[in-house]
């Protein structure tokens, strides 16, 4: 087997303050374009009736995409449109803010462009439990699918090997087997899992454990990934480590850096990881497909052995086929109930007027970067969101 790669690093410190700069300058750019001119059918998603109305001031922390792209302008009209007396109070810098915003009691609604951290989660519940409720974690609703290939938001995870790899699908219990490692559990929100433990035999180190023969046979596999302060890693883990947060030990990590781009944008890690890819024919990533050259292919994944395999293409992350999609999130806190989990129901409301077709629709009007939810999706996230109402 091949001896450990060198790692790929700078010869000198990034400047934050520069890196930051070459950040804004790139969202700013992405924030103004139309990514998609596809658009979905979404009529069997229903329109918006509104339940109750809403005269308060509704206060939101978190995400800036929705504000840099004037999406959440759209969507706040549209609801004072039906609600004239509501208003609100938008702190919309980063999803980084969202649950600080919750938990110190300053935002009725927290939009994300991430799963909750393990710490935030905590960070919630240990709050609500010292307030005298009972401990909740906040309620989790997905209001739209993550972009396909747009760096920013929330793109959908492409896993990527040499061009000259004759791999030609993978499932997620193969990626489990060549990013991780044996584990004796992982984490299901706040809640340990045994269930999920493995051992080292199911580790993939080898081609050959992949079916290759000759000269891949013996050839370890080269993982290259994020480094684990970034958020792609904990999205990742979750949905392909089963939570665990074991990774391949042999792992090869990247940051953004800054100062080689005559525009001023920054070269981000999923880009630094293709590239690199394109150069090591035993090389493995997930990264954005956005960063697609000549030397490298994607690959089609399946959730079991058996199939299906689905492409990465923007139609098979709308619909939700693909396996590594992403999601879009508002967060909500739990008022105090001696009997019941709910929420504020004023908040809520707006909630159901972005999974409405109303809400949706504005998604690719006017956003055209994240993708609007399927019928069915939209159909179960508003039934999670109901079930904790008053009225219900």
């Amino acid at each position: 087997m091949a001896g450990p790669l060198a790692f790929p690093g700078q010869s000198r410190p990034v400047d934050p303050v520069g890196l930051a700069e070459a950040r804004a300058i790139g969202i700013a750019g992405r924030s103004r374009q139309r990514s998609y001119t596809r658009t979905f059918d979404l009529s069997a998603i229903p329109s918006y009736q509104p339940r109750r109305s809403v005269h308060s001031v509704i206060r939101q922390w978190g995400l800036e995409y929705f504000r840099t792209t004037g999406l959440m302008e759209v969507w706040e009209r549209g609801f004072r449109e039906y609600h004239p007396g509501a208003t609100f109070q938008d702190n919309l810098t980063s999803s980084a803010v969202a649950f600080p915003g919750l938990i110190a009691g300053q935002a009725d609604l927290a939009p994300m462009g991430r799963p909750a951290l393990w710490t935030e989660l905590k960070g919630a519940e240990r709050q609500q439990a010292a307030a005298g409720g009972v401990g909740l974690t906040p309620l989790e609703v997905v209001v739209c699918t993550g972009s396909f290939d747009v760096s920013g938001w929330s793109f959908a995870f492409g896993i990527f090997v040499n061009s000259a790899n004759p791999i030609s699908r993978l499932t997620l219990d193969q990626l489990d087997g060549i990013f991780g490692a044996e584990r004796s559990g992982g984490w299901k929100g706040l809640a340990w899992d045994t269930s999920v433990a493995r051992g080292s035999d199911l580790n993939i180190r080898t081609w050959g454990q992949l079916g290759l023969t000759g000269r891949w046979k013996d050839k370890e596999i080269n993982v290259y990934g994020y480094n684990l302060s970034f958020h792609f890693p904990d999205e990742f883990d979750k949905k392909v480590l089963k939570g665990s947060q074991k990774w391949n030990e042999r792992l090869i990590t990247f940051a953004n850096t800054f100062g080689a781009k005559a525009d001023g944008t920054m070269t981000v890690a999923g880009e630094q990881m293709v590239d690199a890819l394109a150069d090591d024919p035993y090389g493995i990533t997930y990264s954005c497909i956005r960063y697609l050259n000549p030397h490298i292919k994607p690959l089609p994944l399946a959730r079991e052995s058996s199939g299906p395999y689905v492409d990465l293409t923007l139609e098979n992350v709308q619909n939700r086929t693909y396996p590594l999609f992403r999601d879009i999130y508002y967060y909500m806190s739990f008022q105090p109930d001696r009997e019941r989990a709910l929420v504020d129901p004023d908040a809520a409301e707006f909630l159901r007027y972005i999974l409405s077709r109303h809400g949706q629709e504005a998604i690719q009007e006017h956003d055209a970067k994240y993708l609007p939810l399927t019928s069915d999706e939209a159909a179960k996230q508003l039934r999670r969101l109901e079930s904790h109402l008053p009225w219900q």
